[in-house]
């Protein structure tokens, strides 16, 4: 069974650490201190397993009142291309529009912008570099 959900014990935590540092770290050489941040004991944390195999990971935390900012979305090279990315992120807005998030907030990989824009995201500012990748800022009213 394919899922996400809403991190709850130090296991799932620690299973959406390792999907990020395959993903970013391994994957896209984002530097470790750059990845793990003083963000993440501020966040709530998602993770997506298939059965017990974890292979997705994100983060929504607050920006500012009824504003989250979501990060660290990623999916597992092999789960890739199956519409899992959508799975991530329905959980993920699910549990913003519970808690009265308002808009939602995301800098989103230049190669990702299609997948978040058909999700209703709309870019609000120019390529920047972020971790040498370059990024666009999006947001989305809930």
């Amino acid at each position: 069974m394919v899922f996400a959900k809403i991190v709850e014990t130090e296991k799932e935590y620690e299973d959406a650490i390792h999907i990020r540092r395959k993903v970013f770290v391994e994957e896209q050489d984002v530097p470790l201190h750059l990845e793990l941040d003083e963000y993440d004991m501020k966040s709530t944390h998602f993770v997506a397993y298939d059965g017990d195999t974890p292979f997705g990971a994100g983060r929504i935390r607050i920006a500012e009142p009824h504003v989250g900012k979501v990060e660290r979305v990623c999916i597992l090279p092999e789960y890739r291309g199956k519409h899992l990315g959508n799975l991530m992120m329905d959980c993920m807005e699910k549990y913003a529009m519970d808690h009265q998030f308002k808009k939602l907030k995301l800098n989103a990989q230049s190669q990702a912008l299609p997948f978040y824009e058909k999700r209703g995201y709309v870019i609000t500012s120019p390529e920047f570099l972020e971790a040498n990748i370059p990024h666009r800022a999006m947001e989305k009213e809930l």
